[in-house]
């Protein structure tokens, strides 16, 4: 384990989603991981993990589809908005605002979607695919993710955490890929003073995969209260952990807050920024009790706890 900054970089190359035999890991390696996650999600909530097995070509082309959508007209991209009463479509930009004390709406826009989501753009080649072989092999990354933290948290069945995400995909389970857009800022007319791109929040669910463009501009939380960078690395995808997990655990993991401001750098704000989270929930029929079996949290269903949570955010 290495660390850029303060947030360690872990080495997946043992279990990454390249690895087609998930059996072949051998015990003091999954040990080693699970040792080497759990101590950076109990001190920082987040690290980064290198060789992950996901294909850069694969993360470029969901990129490159994203943008395509973004850089169309309001009019255009309105044709698959998110519905109301709904999880997945298109947000426009400062829909959302994560840090309710921020005095505007985060400067962003984001497209959330399930590979049965029905909501897709009609005039971009190739974005449902896209998207949806991206989501195929987050599944498949989170689920070996979670194993390794079962087996950190020192669990009887080392597949006990996957075993409740076991419907990613499916109905009755609304863990998704969005796709975040940060236009560029050519006015200072665009915001106001003390707007930012995403105001500081932690996120809801259990496990959160980022992908990062080039531009950067994420910044953690840390226990002493400063926030510090987690810039891009090229080939690293950065791992943070959700409320509901941190709940899950008794807080043994912690969901930490993050953000992202609008640079000062010129160069930096004259460009649009991207990025893809994958946001990995329970199945909704699962509930969430404390893992160590303490009642410091009331049990909850998944359903239930994302649902008051998601609904907060608009």
């Amino acid at each position: 384990m290495s660390e850029t900054a303060k947030i360690p970089i872990i080495d997946f190359k043992t279990y990454g989603v390249n690895v087609e035999n998930e059996e072949s890991i051998s015990d003091e390696d999954l040990k080693k991981l699970g040792n080497e996650m759990c101590f950076a999600l109990e001190e920082i909530g987040f690290c980064y993990l290198k060789n992950h097995g996901i294909p850069d070509e694969q993360i470029k082309l969901a990129m490159e589809s994203s943008k395509q959508f973004f850089n169309q007209n309001v009019e255009e991209k309105s044709k698959c908005a998110k519905p109301d009463d709904g999880y997945f479509g298109w947000i426009g930009l400062e829909r959302e605002r994560l840090n309710p004390n921020r005095p505007a709406g985060d400067y962003k826009e984001a497209y959330g979607m399930i590979p049965e989501c029905g909501i897709w753009p009609p005039d971009i080649p190739n974005f449902q695919k896209m998207h949806s072989d991206l989501f195929s092999c987050c599944v498949k990354l989170a689920l070996r993710v979670f194993d390794v933290i079962s087996v950190g948290l020192k669990l009887e069945d080392k597949h006990f955490l996957r075993k409740c995400h076991s419907c990613i995909g499916q109905k009755g389970n609304i863990s998704n890929i969005r796709s975040i857009f940060y236009p560029a800022l050519t006015s200072k007319k665009d915001t106001i003073q003390g707007q930012v791109r995403c105001g500081e929040h932690s996120d809801y669910g259990t496990l959160t995969l980022l992908i990062q463009d080039s531009i950067g501009g994420l910044e953690v939380k840390m226990r002493e209260g400063e926030y510090e960078p987690a810039p891009p690395i090229p080939g690293t995808i950065v791992v943070n952990i959700g409320d509901l997990m941190q709940r899950w655990t008794a807080d043994k993991l912690i969901a930490t807050k993050h953000r992202v401001l609008i640079p000062n750098e010129v160069r930096k704000k004259m460009v649009d920024r991207q990025s893809l989270a994958f946001f990995v929930n329970p199945d909704e029929d699962v509930t969430i009790h404390c893992l160590d079996n303490s009642n410091k949290y009331d049990p909850i269903t998944s359903r239930d706890y994302l649902n008051m949570r998601f609904y907060e955010k608009f």
